[in-house]
């Protein structure tokens, strides 16, 4: 807790800080990098792709869904709607999982855009995740202000795909921000969610999950973040549940028969579909 103490004194005031300092040194630097030397899932073009490659298989492998170049379809899709797009940044919100990162790092590569994680970002700037959770347990108003001043700072920039912790959508300040972009909702299977928790003894930054339980416990936890969270989930511009639109419409038995490809598909959709909504909107705004 000492770590946390010291941290607690430089949050006064917040701005002036050392985690304020040190996050827009991490995003100053990358943002500079050329794409390819980005710390994202950006690897030599291939020449083929394994389009039904799902969750389940082994994620080192070099065939990773993650880590190919998109399927023929979606950039098909990525070129009829970049030029609407205009470089708007997408935030994709939902509880942290690999799913959700993998599909933010591939949307991100699709794209050409810069993919950053808020929960990682505060991480490092804490000086690791934890100090950042140190951090949180004895300043926790403290700590949510840094979540918004990163948010804050990414919801300034443009072609950002933005993996964004659950802090994103409990506070209103947040919830504002989001609407500087496009946000999409990534609904996945809290049995899912809590499996990788106790596989991968992962901590959700933004909760007090305890890695240590047992699946039961990490399964109730996570039931009640969810219904805490989940208003603010649902004031995204679109939601994409991988159980019942991707898994059920695309014919697949099981869940985790759902690739990366498959749910970047789905999201491009929406994309497609919200900006022909705003044209709409647009369009009738317009006097005769």
């Amino acid at each position: 807790m000492e770590m946390a103490t010291i941290y607690h004194s430089s949050l006064t005031p917040l701005f002036h800080s050392k985690f304020l300092r040190s996050f827009l040194t991490t995003i100053q630097y990358r943002t500079s990098l050329p794409f390819p030397c980005l710390n994202v899932s950006r690897p030599p073009p291939r020449k083929s792709i394994s389009t039904n490659r799902s969750f389940s298989d082994d994620p080192t492998s070099t065939t990773n869904a993650a880590t190919v170049d998109p399927s023929i379809a979606l950039k098909k899709k990525e070129t009829d709607i970049s030029a609407d797009l205009r470089g708007t940044s997408i935030f994709l919100v939902g509880m942290n999982n690999s799913i959700k990162s993998s599909l933010g790092k591939l949307l991100a590569d699709l794209l050409r855009y810069y993919y950053f994680d808020s929960d990682s970002l505060v991480s490092e700037a804490a000086g690791g995740e934890s100090a950042a959770i140190s951090l949180k347990e004895s300043d926790e108003k403290g700590f949510r202000e840094f979540e918004t001043e990163v948010l804050k700072q990414l919801s300034s920039m443009g072609r950002l795909v933005v993996c964004a912790g659950d802090g994103a959508v409990q506070d209103s300040t947040n919830l504002a921000l989001l609407r500087h972009g496009i946000s999409i909702w990534i609904n996945v299977p809290l049995d899912l969610v809590a499996k990788e928790i106790i596989e991968n003894k992962s901590q959700l930054l933004s909760s007090q999950i305890a890695i240590s339980g047992s699946y039961s416990e990490v399964f109730s936890q996570l039931t009640v973040l969810y219904k805490d969270t989940k208003i603010g989930y649902a004031t995204a511009d679109a939601s994409i549940s991988i159980q019942t639109e991707v898994a059920y419409k695309l014919g697949y038995e099981d869940v985790d028969a759902v690739s990366t490809e498959d749910i970047t598909m789905e999201v491009l959709k929406e994309i497609e579909r919200l900006i022909k909504v705003k044209k709409m909107m647009e369009a009738a705004a317009r006097p005769f």
